[in-house]
């Protein structure tokens, strides 16, 4: 172990290297990272995804669709590792509680299946995967796990609530972890202390709605109309567009069908977790997204910490505009860095301790 607790693999006579398939702005290479762990490429169709994963952890961006990927192409990037490491997060919309439609027909569940077919060809040490808890009800999560099973991995899976680890939001996800050098499993929470939306963003300085920090151009804020400036100046803390005047309300929300969605157009609280940041966290209409006490919507920079990003984390080279739908998407995709640091500290203390059990399985790696 480090100083900082965290242990040392190369230093113990064998190294790691990971791959994070689908790896967006690096929220969970930023976190294996700072579990201690060595992330050698990312993967991402996205090429904005480029600057915030190679400027913030040091891998390298592979702009590929994970579709056309091979196993020769993820053994060239292990390089010589001892210990090989397959991450990711396939997009998971179609089994999201955000989405429209349940029944989603778009295909985007198919890349778990792809996901699966290069973990099974190439056989690396240890697998891991961060989705959305709806995806252990479908038929192709069965069938990934059967498949791991049969390649024999020893698998564990569980829902996990991110405010458990130090991620200041009620953000709830389905972690996987699967190895061929024995049993694994995520590690409970190393501290009792949740973070609130105070905790979070408090003491970030104050700004109006479409206006930013000179300090920093990601702390800014959309604008409001007339109409919406009204809404959240007679919104309270937790309250809901049901406490407003009925001049003040949505059309929408005058109907039945409208009634059943008090979370938007609503104001977070400072001594509770923020809600769960989506791409659209930056609008006042699309949630419970507006600021705790300043008449706006969170900013950007509030969004990617209450994500548990750290305050310095760069999403843009300097010469890039600023622009919220495309960082909203960078931020609200993003896998916690808390939560991948907490799948990283577990993948090292399974390894050391198959390293100091000495276990030997039939051609797989002698940790010893």
């Amino acid at each position: 172990m480090d100083a900082n607790g965290i242990l040392q693999v190369e230093a113990g006579g064998f190294s790691t290297a990971v791959i994070d398939l689908f790896c967006g702005a690096g929220g969970l290479t930023y976190g294996l990272k700072s579990a201690g762990l060595t992330v050698k490429t990312g993967v991402d169709l996205d090429p904005n995804c480029k600057h915030p994963l190679e400027e913030n952890t040091g891998a390298k961006f592979e702009c590929r669709d994970v579709e056309d990927l091979t196993p020769a192409d993820l053994k060239a990037w292990f390089g010589d590792a001892d210990v090989r490491v397959l991450a990711g997060c396939a997009p998971c919309q179609p089994f999201s509680t955000y989405s429209q439609s349940r029944k989603s027909v778009d295909g985007r569940w198919e890349l778990l299946k792809h996901f699966q077919r290069l973990a099974i060809e190439l056989k690396p040490e240890i697998v891991t995967m961060e989705n959305v808890p709806g995806l252990a009800n479908q038929e192709v999560w069965k069938e990934f796990i059967s498949a791991l099973e049969i390649a024999k991995y020893q698998v564990s899976w569980c829902e996990v609530a991110c405010e458990e680890y130090q991620v200041p939001q009620s953000r709830r996800r389905l972690v996987l972890l699967a190895s061929l050098l024995g049993p694994i499993e995520l590690q409970a929470s190393e501290s009792k202390l949740k973070l609130t939306v105070k905790d979070a963003i408090g003491a970030l300085p104050k700004i109006g709605a479409g206006e930013a920090s000179g300090d920093d151009r990601l702390h800014a804020s959309a604008g409001l109309g007339a109409k919406n400036l009204e809404r959240i100046q007679a919104s309270t803390p937790g309250g809901t567009w049901r406490d407003w005047p009925e001049d003040l309300r949505a059309p929408c929300h005058r109907k039945t069908t409208g009634k059943t969605y008090p979370s938007v157009y609503g104001r977070m609280e400072w001594d509770k977790p923020a809600p769960t940041m989506t791409t659209q966290c930056y609008g006042f209409g699309n949630g419970r997204f507006g600021h705790p006490e300043q008449d706006r919507a969170i900013s950007l920079r509030e969004a990617a910490i209450i994500q548990s990003f750290p305050k310095e984390y760069s999403f843009l080279a300097e010469d890039d505009d600023v622009t919220f739908d495309r960082l909203g998407t960078l931020i609200g995709n993003a896998v916690p860095p808390k939560l991948g640091e907490a799948i990283g500290r577990s993948i090292l203390a399974h390894i050391e301790a198959v390293r100091s059990g000495g276990s030997v399985l039939e051609g797989q790696l002698d940790l010893r």
